[in-house]
C-alpha cells in the first residue's frame, strides 16, 4: 500500500475514532470512565499493557498505556499526552455538539479541537505502533479535568514516579497548529468564601456583610494586580509580559433588604514565575487574616474567610536545550519555538524529569467556542507527524 493510500485509510479510521469520542459527553467534572474503557479497549487490543488512576469517588479516570521495545536500546521512551475532558456547551449551537458534523472539510462537535482530535489520531495510528519493530516505549496518557485546574494529572504523574517513568519525551497534543510550544504561563485558580451575619438591612450596624468584605477583598485583589505588573521580568517571552490576575465572579446575598451572610469570589492568576504567585497569595492572605477577619469578628465572632485553593498548575519553562523540542523538529522541519497565553499539564510532566513539548492539531481559536471545529486536514497533519514519531521509533 502506498504512503498516500495508507495515509487516507488513517484518515478515515480517525474521524470514525473522534466521531466516537466527541459523543461520549465528558464534561469537566463528570464521569468519563466510558470513554477510558473505550481507548483501553482498542490499546488492549493492539497488546498494549495499561494501568488506572482515579479520583477520590472513582468515577474520574486517567490512563496510561503502554507498546514496550521490541528491541532493547537507550532510546528515551516517549509520551503521548493527551486530556478527555472538555468545556461545557453554551446555546447557540448550529448542531448537536455531541454529535460529529462534518461541513467545508470541518470536523464539528464538542472537544473536537481541545483536543479529541488527538487522541483519535493517536488511537488510529495505534495498530501501525503496535506492528513496528519498536526500539524505544511508546506510552499513552490520557488524563481527567485538564480544563479545571489540571486536576487529573497529578494523580497519575504520583503513579508514574512511583514506577520510574520519570524520563522520556512527553507530546502533549493540545492545539496549536502543529506548531512548536516550548512554554507558558501557570495557571492558579481559587475561590475564597465569607460568612458573615445576616440581619435587616435597616440596622446594618448588627450585621456582618459578607458581600462587602467580598468587595473589599476583590478591590485588593486589583491593586495587587498592579503590583505584578511593576514586577515584569527583564526579557520576559510572553505576551502580556507579566504575571495577570482576574476576578472570575462574585457570588451572594439573597435579596436587596438582607444583610448577605454568604458570598464568595472565583479568582485567578497566571504568574510568569512561581515567586510571583507566592508574593501575590502572601500579600491576599495577609490582608484577609490581618484586616478584614478582626473587622468582622468585632460584630461576629464566627465570622470566617477560607481561601480554597481549586488547583495550582505551574508553568511550562523554556529550556534552550530541550530533547523533545529538538525530536519534533526533526520530523517537522520546523525549529521554531512559540509560546502561548493558554494553560496545559507540560510543567507537570517537565517537573518530574521529562522533557515535554506541546504539538498538536487544530487551532486554539476554535477551542471553547460555540460550533468548536478542527479542520480535516490539521488531523491528516497530526498523522504525518505521528508517521515521523514511529520511524524514529524503530531501527
Amino acid at each position: 500500500m502506498s504512503t498516500e493510500n495508507n495515509l487516507e485509510t488513517l484518515f478515515e479510521s480517525s474521524i470514525k475514532i473522534l466521531t466516537d469520542l466527541i459523543a461520549f459527553k465528558t464534561i469537566s467534572g463528570e464521569d468519563n470512565s466510558s470513554l477510558i474503557e473505550y481507548c483501553d479497549n482498542i490499546l488492549k487490543s493492539l497488546g498494549a499493557e495499561s494501568f488506572r488512576t482515579f479520583d477520590d469517588e472513582k468515577k474520574k479516570v486517567n490512563l496510561f498505556s503502554t507498546f514496550k521495545a521490541k528491541n532493547s536500546s537507550s532510546k528515551k521512551p516517549i509520551i503521548l499526552s493527551g486530556h478527555t475532558d472538555v468545556v461545557p456547551v453554551s446555546k447557540g449551537w448550529t448542531s448537536d455538539p455531541f454529535t460529529a458534523t462534518i461541513k467545508n472539510d470541518r470536523l464539528y462537535g464538542r472537544g473536537s479541537c481541545d483536543m479529541k482530535g488527538f487522541i483519535a489520531c493517536v488511537l488510529a495510528y495505534a495498530p501501525i505502533f503496535s506492528n513496528s519493530n519498536l526500539d524505544r516505549d511508546i506510552h499513552f496518557s490520557f488524563t481527567f479535568d485538564e480544563e479545571t485546574a489540571c486536576l487529573g494529572a497529578p494523580i497519575l504523574i504520583k503513579e508514574l514516579k512511583k514506577k520510574g517513568i520519570d524520563n522520556g519525551i512527553c507530546i502533549i497534543g493540545e492545539p496549536t497548529n502543529m506548531k512548536i510550544i516550548d512554554a507558558h504561563k501557570g495557571c492558579y485558580e481559587y475561590t475564597t468564601y465569607f460568612e458573615g451575619l445576616a440581619g435587616h438591612s435597616s440596622q446594618p450596624q448588627k450585621g456582618v456583610s459578607a458581600v462587602e468584605y467580598a468587595a473589599k477583598y476583590v478591590n485588593k485583589l486589583i491593586e495587587l494586580r498592579t503590583k505584578l505588573k511593576e514586577r515584569e521580568p527583564k526579557n520576559s517571552i510572553f505576551d502580556p509580559p507579566y504575571s495577570t490576575l482576574q476576578v472570575g465572579g462574585i457570588f451572594g446575598g439573597i435579596a436587596h433588604n438582607v444583610i448577605a451572610d454568604k458570598c464568595h469570589v472565583n479568582w485567578e492568576t497566571r504568574p510568569v514565575v512561581k515567586e510571583d504567585g507566592v508574593f501575590l497569595n502572601s500579600e491576599i492572605d495577609k490582608y484577609a487574616k490581618e484586616i478584614l477577619l478582626p473587622e468582622m469578628k468585632k460584630v461576629f465572632p464566627n465570622s470566617s474567610i477560607k481561601k480554597k485553593i481549586i488547583g495550582e498548575v505551574i508553568g511550562f519553562d523554556r529550556f534552550k536545550d530541550s530533547k523533545a523540542c529538538e525530536f519534533v523538529s526533526n520530523i517537522t522541519g520546523d525549529n521554531s519555538r512559540e509560546v502561548v497565553s493558554f494553560g496545559t499539564e507540560a510543567g507537570l510532566f517537565q517537573e518530574i524529569g521529562i522533557s515535554t513539548v506541546v504539538c498538536g492539531p487544530g487551532s486554539i481559536q476554535q477551542a471553547h467556542k460555540i460550533d468548536e471545529f478542527i479542520e480535516l486536514n490539521e488531523l491528516k497533519m497530526c498523522l504525518r507527524f505521528l508517521e515521523g514519531v514511529k520511524n524514529k521509533s524503530i531501527n
